[in-house]
């Protein structure tokens, strides 16, 4: 191997990225569409991380291929991940928690879809964070109220799918009901995966599928964590006028929905950078979930057996998965879950196997470019960071029962800045054994 640790994991996260560029992986399955004759109207809608320059590929496509073509839209994207998208307006909203922003955008957005005709068709644009963008609350359920069960959620530990099973039941948009409302018009939903297993049903909470999860579903999660909803959410969600169209509905007989990017397909891109390097690439997967501290334990354990016994493959190779982890979060210090997960991971690496920890270099960062609600992707460790915190007075084990891995690996200069990447695929993690 001719590169240094530190810059290989850095160029195969770039690479994973660059896979689930909207401009590089939208336009082969938009072409068709753009070609096509059509006379009606076409609006183009979204929501997601991605949203902005998913419609900014879209409308740069629809300006080459049908330059007479008028098409009109809005989507809406977390603050700061905005971009010019030509004919489509961009709004900007609050993730991961909602706010008005997201609602009045959400509103609207049903309000362009609505009243189309037979002639007519949407283009939908869905990517990672449109759940808590696209905010609708259901019949009297106030803002306030599904804020409060949201902050709840992402504090319980709570999976993706367990959570959007709720979200979905508190909206008047989400679970299908967008494309509901754009009926009869011909709804094409183009998606960008950041969910485990790539179900259309969990990713932005699926506002142009039909909903697979229950009202009963939705109680069962709440009361599997210990939630206590406000009154209006207890009342929602005990309404069946609340249940979601579900798969097979006939008024979503009109929607096609393609997968424009995976998190598999960023792995793979990664995979590549590896090879070329001379290091084995090892997947181990793309949808790897549980509480962060515990992946981090179990991808520690691997990385000895590669160093120890060349098993799965002989070292120099790369650990290299996708996903989405979760914390519970005991402590008040700072981070997401990919510097969780690195954290803990450091600490497996110090207390037991040490002799381990000057052959290993690892990365975890999250491909939208902001770990959590901080302001970095994510974090890397390479050969001699170990000993290098002990020198400096770090304890990472200390700053881990915090929950602060961005403290940690901010005082050992440790943090990836990219900013917003326009895109999200969800988390990607590479650990490297020398």
């Amino acid at each position: 191997m001719n590169t240094d640790p530190a810059t290989l994991l850095r160029r195969m996260m770039d690479a994973a990225i660059a896979a689930a560029d909207p401009a590089q992986c939208l336009p082969p399955h938009l072409l068709p569409l753009a070609r096509a004759p059509h006379s009606g109207r076409t609006v183009v809608i979204g929501a997601g991380k991605a949203a902005a320059s998913m419609a900014a590929a879209v409308d740069r496509l629809f300006a080459a291929e049908a330059p007479d073509r008028e098409i009109e839209g809005l989507v809406v994207t977390r603050y700061g991940h905005g971009c010019p998208a030509g004919r489509i307006e961009v709004v900007e909203a609050a993730h991961p928690v909602p706010d008005v922003a997201g609602q009045n955008a959400a509103r609207r957005i049903l309000d362009l879809v609505s009243g189309l005709g037979d002639e007519d068709r949407v283009i939908a644009l869905i990517s990672g964070g449109g759940s808590a963008l696209l905010t609708l609350p259901a019949d009297g359920v106030s803002l306030e109220d599904k804020q409060a069960v949201n902050r709840a959620l992402l504090k319980s530990g709570a999976t993706i799918h367990e959570m959007n099973a709720v979200r979905k039941h508190l909206s008047a948009i989400k679970g299908g009901r967008l494309a509901a409302a754009a009926a009869p018009a011909a709804l094409h939903a183009y998606l960008i995966s950041d969910v485990p297993g790539d179900d259309p049903d969990v990713i932005a909470s699926g506002p142009t599928v039909g909903d697979t999860s229950t009202l009963a579903d939705a109680r069962a999660v709440l009361g599997k964590y210990g939630i206590v909803p406000p009154d209006s959410v207890a009342r929602a969600l005990a309404d069946r006028a609340q249940e979601t169209p579900k798969p097979g509905d006939a008024v979503l007989g009109k929607t096609e929905t393609v997968m424009a990017a995976r998190p598999q397909a960023s792995l793979e891109a990664a995979a590549e950078i590896a090879r070329a390097a001379g290091i084995t690439p090892v997947i181990l997967g793309d949808a790897i979930e549980g509480e962060s501290r515990d992946v981090a334990t179990v991808m520690a354990g691997i990385a000895a057996q590669v160093a120890r016994h060349g098993q799965p493959a002989q070292a120099p190779c790369v650990l290299l998965s996708g996903g989405e982890t979760t914390v519970t979060v005991r402590g008040d210090g700072r981070g997401g879950r990919n510097a969780e997960f690195l954290c803990a991971f450091a600490v497996t690496l110090q207390r037991r196997m040490p002799e381990l920890a000057g052959r290993i270099a690892a990365l975890a960062c999250d491909t939208d470019g902001i770990d959590g609600t901080e302001d970095n992707a994510g974090v890397f460790v390479v050969p001699g960071d170990l000993d290098r915190a002990e020198t400096l007075g770090v304890d990472l084990s200390a700053w881990l029962e915090n929950n602060d891995g961005y403290g940690a690996f901010s005082a050992l200069d440790r943090l990836i800045v990219t900013g917003p990447t326009l895109t999200n695929v969800n988390d990607f993690r590479a650990v490297l054994i020398l």
